[in-house]
């Protein structure tokens, strides 16, 4: 960085930083509610998730499953360690949420957050039984991969590179998913896919946030966003939509 030009014009210029130490108080502020809704997201996921390893109707879906809470406890961890060289409580933040709390099933939430910790409000939703899991990391698990491509680069360059890190590894879990729906297909459980599929459509759509953020601008400049809340949810449509016709799975 040029030693007359400020943070603000380094970084609206796609300038990089890689320590708390000259990172600007708003600028640090908006980093770690990424994170947070990041850390809070994974480890409320994986909370879901163990609760239904035992439903899997066979030992291949059951470690599947595991692997899926194991890895995602892993990828919040990761991101939980940048927090902390910003001076975040991890033991005490692991611990203070309630990561397995739901609300009902039938609740409409939209996008808003509860009072205990910044998870995406997809994540305050119950699972019901295996094929509603299955769908559910289907869905959601094309939204993270395509949120992650956004996030892999911010302009805080620890962050990104573990960002990038995580992104096979929860792309894998997609994918797991969809062989899960495959298998539940060729058992006969296209309807109960179906029905859940129409469930979580809208709930997780509602993970990519207001199509007409004001704050994008700002976090654009800081290099926190580049793409559009709207234009990323367009594209998960299309490939989550393309996912479900090759399954023959409708939402209508």
């Amino acid at each position: 960085m040029a030693e007359d030009m400020t943070i603000a014009s380094y970084l609206s210029q796609g300038g990089v930083l890689t320590s708390p130490s000259n990172v600007p108080p708003r600028y640090r502020a908006e980093l770690l509610k990424l994170m947070a809704t990041f850390v809070d997201s994974e480890l409320a996921g994986a909370a879901g998730f163990a609760d239904v390893i035992n439903e899997g109707p066979g030992i291949k879906e059951r470690i599947a499953a595991a692997k899926i809470v194991l890895e995602k406890t892993d990828n919040a961890d990761r991101v939980l360690r940048i927090m902390g060289e910003f001076g975040a409580d991890t033991d005490r933040y692991v611990t203070h949420h309630p990561w397995t709390e739901r609300v009902a099933r039938d609740a409409d939430i939209g996008a808003t957050r509860t009072e205990h910790d910044m998870r995406l409000a997809v994540f305050n939703y119950p699972l019901e039984g295996w094929a509603d899991a299955v769908m559910m990391n289907l869905l959601m698990g094309r939204a993270v991969t395509i949120q992650l491509a956004e996030f892999a680069m911010v302009s805080y360059q620890p962050l990104a590179e573990t960002f990038r890190a995580v992104a096979p590894i929860e792309a894998r879990h997609a994918e797991l998913a969809l062989e899960g729906a495959v298998k539940l297909i060729a058992d006969g459980e296209i309807d109960a896919l179906g029905q859940s599929a129409r469930y979580w459509w809208p709930r997780v759509a509602e993970s990519f946030g207001k199509s007409d953020s004001a704050k994008f601008d700002s976090l654009r400049e800081m290099g926190l966003r580049h793409t559009t809340n709207a234009d990323l949810r367009t594209r998960w449509e299309a490939e989550a939509r393309a996912i479900l016709d090759r399954l023959g799975v409708t939402l209508d």
